[in-house]
């Protein structure tokens, strides 16, 4: 078993797993909930939301806002919850690799490394960007394809906060040719929530719910017209 432990740290899921291992272990929303059904006081934390039978108009917490961490305390919670219950790893034998960010800011890079090495204890950490790791995976899954002979990609990252086009060469990120845009996955999930409370019921306060909606409902359609033939 590696001793590598894989982190895409998202403002919406947290993504993890071993190194090596074709899929994440664990795939869990990024935040603390407490739903207004239950009269406790208790915070649910990640997958811990995912269990709960009753989620309606819940209060949620996040670490991100706008795609940049902010409270690295209530990060902290939500990691130990995936590290040492979920993955049932120990961090002091494990080294970490973090996917955050394009961009991140200096302030911020050092809160996760205080995360990283004062609270948890990692041996080790590497910090990448998504754009970068998405080059390298598709020119490693097809050695002989146009992309590992090329060299070069631009990898369209879509995330929570905001989206980036991103060019890549030789698996780095070209930074000063990124460009960004402030629209991303809460964006698209508020949309659904107004089209739904328009056409049938009032979900304007179910935000967690229509994100887990969005996310196993929608898709990326990759022929538009049959698509909506189908949908017909």
């Amino acid at each position: 078993m590696s001793n590598v432990v894989v982190l895409d740290n998202g403002a919406g899921l947290c993504k993890a797993g071993i190194g090596g291992d074709r899929d994440p272990s664990v795939v869990v929303p990024n935040c603390l909930g407490r739903p207004s059904s239950t009269s406790s006081k208790k915070w649910l934390i990640a997958d811990q939301l995912q269990s709960c039978e009753d989620l309606t108009s819940v209060s949620i917490r996040r670490p991100f806002d706008r795609g940049y961490l902010i409270n690295p305390d209530l990060q902290k919670e939500i990691w130990d919850r995936i590290f040492r219950s979920l993955l049932h790893i120990d961090p002091s034998l494990s080294s970490l690799l973090l996917v955050e960010p394009l961009f991140n800011l200096p302030s911020i890079q050092r809160s996760i490394d205080e995360l990283v090495f004062e609270d948890f204890g990692f041996r080790s950490l590497f910090v990448a960007d998504s754009p970068s790791l998405v080059h390298l995976y598709e020119a490693s899954r097809r050695p002989d394809g146009l992309l590992a002979k090329a060299q070069c990609s631009l990898v369209v990252d879509c995330g929570f906060s905001f989206t980036h086009a991103a060019p890549v060469l030789q698996n780095f990120t070209i930074n000063y040719g990124v460009k960004r845009l402030d629209l991303g996955g809460k964006a698209l999930t508020n949309y659904l929530k107004e089209l739904v409370s328009y056409r049938a019921v009032n979900v304007m306060d179910e935000t967690f719910i229509m994100d887990d909606v969005k996310e196993k409902l929608c898709f990326v359609s990759l022929d538009v017209p049959r698509d909506l033939q189908h949908a017909r």
